[in-house]
């Protein structure tokens, strides 16, 4: 007299029952992180971080603004972060004065703090303008 009711769940009990193997334990893959590396070469990341409303934050996004429509051509994706809205960023990105831009990619990873009403220290850094040796 046979106990199971399917045919199928009868075959498969008597299969675990005859050979006991051990199962293969599945382990997810980590999720891959997104890096600058798979970024397109052309894009720069730039993060500005301000301190709230004030006149020096509204200059300095608009200098970078500025730069980002015409000198890189709006290739580059910027990021602007309130410290006093995240101070947590601003701690993990360890920023000490504002405004403080920060180029991400292409790597280098460099640091513009304070005034940046000069452009062109900004244009040599991102290698838009050649540097020159000046013969000393």
């Amino acid at each position: 007299m046979n106990i199971c009711s399917s045919a199928w769940i009868c075959g498969r009990l008597l299969n675990e029952m005859k050979s006991p193997k051990a199962k293969k334990i599945r382990r997810a893959k980590p999720a891959r992180k997104k890096s600058p590396v798979n970024r397109p070469a052309n894009k720069h990341i730039l993060r500005l971080f301000v301190a709230g409303a004030t006149a020096r934050s509204r200059q300095a996004i608009l200098r970078v603004r500025e730069l980002c429509a015409i000198e890189l051509n709006d290739q580059c994706e910027l990021e602007v972060i309130d410290i006093y809205q995240q101070p947590a960023l601003a701690r993990k990105n360890q920023i000490v004065a504002t405004p403080t831009l920060i180029i991400e990619f292409p790597p280098p990873l460099r640091r513009f703090i304070g005034n940046l009403t000069n452009i062109t220290g900004l244009l040599v850094e991102l290698d838009l303008v050649k540097k020159v040796k000046i013969a000393g």
